[in-house]
């Protein structure tokens, strides 16, 4: 089976797409001529962590895409508000936002000092609903012009079991954060005929972020690329009719008939995978 849809001359705002998920989700978008901001920290190379939003930029270009980067720190709302404004200015409009960036801190309570919480909180949380609420105008004036304006945020769907907060209760919180700004915002403007959705993983995803955590062995989990296809087939959905929903990425290949998943394996045969958290 083949995933069909178009995302030609949509005008997407990804946050920290610099590498990973987010540039991944970008990548896939650009194939198809898309107009893709990338609003990220990183500028300069970092010895640990690969791509900056110039690298990434290239890579858009590459793919088919236009790019546009920008150096934006999503805890800083004025930093915000400009790139919003940058984007929409040199676009001409914004039609979807993907809400990628994200602080990851695998603590329990006595280990999370107050600037993890703060990191997690004011990236995951704040920069997920000032991001959204900067946006929130542009995608009105998108749906009015009939372009199919979609918000798709990277956070778990909503599970109050204690299993999923007692080991990380920071982390967790903060990844719920980004929940509820869905759930909150997809019946807000529902009306508006603006799509908020959330997306999830199955399974780890191999990532720069998850090889900095001790303990990981990425060769158990899948690459990005199911999470940017997942992605894809969700932008194409008709905003009207799919907002509010907590996806997981292989049931939304399943949806469109992608049952075989081996081309996601990081090591191809992999049947043992490592699963992701929040999922039951």
């Amino acid at each position: 089976m083949s995933i069909s849809g178009n995302l030609q001359g949509k005008r997407i705002f990804v946050t920290g797409g610099s590498r990973g998920i987010g540039l991944a989700i970008a990548l896939r978008a650009a194939a198809d001529g898309a107009l893709v901001a990338i609003a990220a920290k990183t500028a300069d190379p970092n010895p640990k962590l690969p791509g900056t939003i110039f690298t990434a930029a290239k890579e858009i270009e590459s793919a088919g895409g236009v790019a546009l980067p920008i150096q934006c720190d999503i805890r800083d709302e004025e930093q915000i508000a400009a790139a919003i404004a940058k984007t929409a200015a040199e676009f001409g409009g914004i039609d979807i936002l993907i809400n990628n960036a994200s602080a990851i801190n695998l603590t329990p309570t006595l280990a999370t000092p107050a600037k993890r919480f703060d990191l997690m909180f004011d990236v995951n949380v704040r920069g997920t609903f000032l991001t959204s609420q900067a946006a929130l105008p542009h995608l009105k004036e998108s749906a009015a012009q009939g372009r199919n304006p979609h918000i798709l945020t990277l956070s778990p769907p909503l599970s109050m079991k204690a299993k999923w907060f007692k080991n990380h209760v920071a982390y967790t919180m903060a990844k719920y954060g980004m929940s509820m700004c869905v759930l909150g915002m997809a019946e807000e403007f529902k009306r508006d005929g603006i799509a908020v959705n959330a997306l999830w993983p199955r399974t780890a995803i191999d990532t720069a972020a998850l090889q900095m955590i001790p303990g990981i062995d990425t060769a158990s989990c899948r690459t990005p690329e199911i999470l940017s296809d997942a992605a894809y087939i969700i932008l194409n959905r008709d905003a009207k009719e799919n907002s509010g929903n907590f996806y997981v990425d292989d049931e939304v290949l399943a949806s469109v008939g992608i049952t075989d998943l081996e081309k996601y394996s990081v090591v191809p045969g992999t049947t043992d995978f490592l699963l992701d958290f929040f999922l039951d």
